[in-house]
């Protein structure tokens, strides 16, 4: 089935709030002109429409085809400029914006004196509130502003605005050399996964050290510490150091309760730190820290000061879903999961719009594991044939290759051995192309090939030494990653001891809760 068509404005329409549309019917009225304007007739029926159909807007005679395309940039336009005014939207950062804008009229009708008092105060809000870019650009204009009006208020004026121009400059450099790594991290980490052996290491390695600028710890403000920090946190997933992600996204966590402040200023930045931090943990399997750190994230989000917009409350489904059934993955806890999955099929349809589609087949897979755990292969193996089958998905090929493991595994539990054959065929080519055949999924693969020439007396003994196999590559630097998508020893122990796989994984939680 074909999804229908994303229309950038229709989307837009469809995320405004009750209010927002109200605001936006009185914004549009504040001139009796546009009371009956052909966009207010576009955003009506928008409004009214539950699936984007332009052969529909022709039809209503609103406008011709050839003009269609100018009205619907007017009305997105319309609706930014009425988001703007909207309180909700007032945060810090526009704030700013808006006091610049204003100085700036002022300075181009050539009253410079109200315009450098303007720019004073933006300037003491952007530097309070860590930001330096929009402080560069104030800084900028007063350096403008005083080459055409001497106030002669300030002795040194010319000396004081160079050196917070220089200063400005510095933290903005340091700034966009140490975000340009964190992202650059970030795509290698989509795009290729975990290193894979000593030339991917050397590689990362020889990135991280020549794209690392110098500095001085004490030159770092927030906004710095905060990049380093990401920077250093990519470089650790992406060479598998567990405990360096754990010890880094600390830092960043640590970074936001050091500056309570820019919890609220930076919304978006504080769920990520909390959710590296809680995936960090997740590896490294501390427990008792992963509950403490995701309740005390649940509280903060539903408190009354925390920021409230749809981007928020789309990162916050997939954050707090996303560990939640981790939670249940380290304890073992797979049926108490089982509510999470209508949860997060209903979130997916909320806010698919917002949530891109590597984060939601990662949510599937999630969903698949926890199927897995208990048992329900047949579900596990639907969820998995989403990823499987989605071709948009062009990055994290690591995932689409656990999930073509998984489902092998699935298929022989579920018992749909005729699909065995197939499968294996598929996922053995899909490896081979992938370059990702790592010695884990070999043994995999070949276990899975022989079992149709097993006989049952001879299962036990096989699957034993498959444990003994794979046990080797338990805390390997380039192998452990197979354990961290699907945990195979225990699935393979829960064969040799005819338990439950939740089971066992519910006593190694036991056993290392710390």
């Amino acid at each position: 089935m074909t999804n229908p068509p994303k229309d950038p404005l229709f989307i837009l329409v469809k995320s405004l709030s009750k209010s927002e549309k109200r605001q936006f019917k009185l914004y549009v009225g504040r001139l009796g002109v546009n009371a009956d304007a052909k966009f207010l007739a576009l955003f009506n029926l928008l409004d009214k429409m539950k699936v984007y159909k332009e052969r529909m807007i022709l039809d209503q005679g609103i406008v011709k085809k050839a003009q269609l395309s100018n009205l619907k940039a007017h009305l997105y336009k319309q609706l930014l400029v009425s988001l703007r005014l909207n309180p909700a939207h007032q945060n810090t950062r526009v704030q700013i914006r808006e006091q610049l804008d204003f100085a700036t009229i002022l300075y181009q009708k050539g009253l410079y004196k109200q315009s450098l008092k303007l720019l004073d105060k933006a300037k003491t809000m952007a530097l309070d509130n860590e930001e330096k870019t929009i402080a560069s650009e104030i800084v900028e204009l007063e350096k403008s502003i005083e080459t055409q009006y001497i106030t002669r208020s300030i002795p040194d004026r010319a000396e004081e605005l160079t050196a917070q121009a220089q200063w400005l400059s510095r933290q903005n450099e340091l700034a966009s050399a140490l975000s340009n790594l964190s992202l650059e991290l970030y795509a290698m980490m989509l795009k290729v996964g975990y290193v894979r052996n000593d030339t991917d290491l050397e590689r990362v390695e020889r990135f991280f050290e020549t794209h690392l600028p110098e500095f001085e710890m004490t030159e770092l403000g927030f906004r710095e510490k905060m990049w380093l920090y990401k920077a250093h946190l990519w470089y650790s997933f992406l060479t598998q150091d567990f405990l360096g992600c754990y010890r880094f996204a600390n830092k960043w966590v640590d970074l936001f309760y050091e500056h309570p402040e820019q919890i609220y200023l930076n919304p978006v930045f504080f769920l990520k730190s909390n959710h590296y931090l809680l995936e960090s943990l997740f590896f490294i399997k501390y427990s008792s820290q992963f509950r403490e750190t995701l309740e005390k994230l649940e509280e903060i989000l539903t408190s009354d000061r925390f920021p409230k917009n749809e981007n928020i409350a789309s990162l916050a489904f997939l954050y707090l879903n996303s560990n939640k059934l981790n939670l249940h993955f380290m304890e073992g806890t797979f049926e108490k999961g089982l509510p999470l999955v209508q949860i997060v099929e209903y979130g997916i349809e909320k806010h698919q719009d917002r949530i891109d589609q590597h984060h939601i087949m990662l949510l599937y897979y999630k969903l698949a594991c926890l199927y897995f755990g208990i048992g329900d292969h047949k579900n596990c193996i639907q969820y998995l044939k989403r990823i499987i089958e989605n071709k948009q998905l062009k990055m994290r090929e690591d995932l689409m290759c656990f999930a073509r493991v998984l489902s092998l595994v699935a298929h022989y539990e579920a018992g749909l051995d005729y699909h065995l054959e197939v499968q294996l065929k598929s996922t053995f080519k899909f490896l081979l192309k992938m370059n990702d055949l790592h010695a884990v999924q070999k043994e995999m693969i070949k276990f899975l090939r022989r079992l149709g020439d097993i006989y049952p007396t001879e299962l036990r003994a096989e699957f034993e030494k498959l444990y003994v196999e794979l046990k080797k590559f338990e805390n390997h630097p380039y192998e452990k990653r197979a354990f961290l998508y699907l945990d195979i020893l225990s699935w393979l122990e829960s064969h040799l001891q005819n338990r439950p796989v939740a089971e066992i994984i519910r006593e190694k939680a036991l056993n290392t809760v710390r």
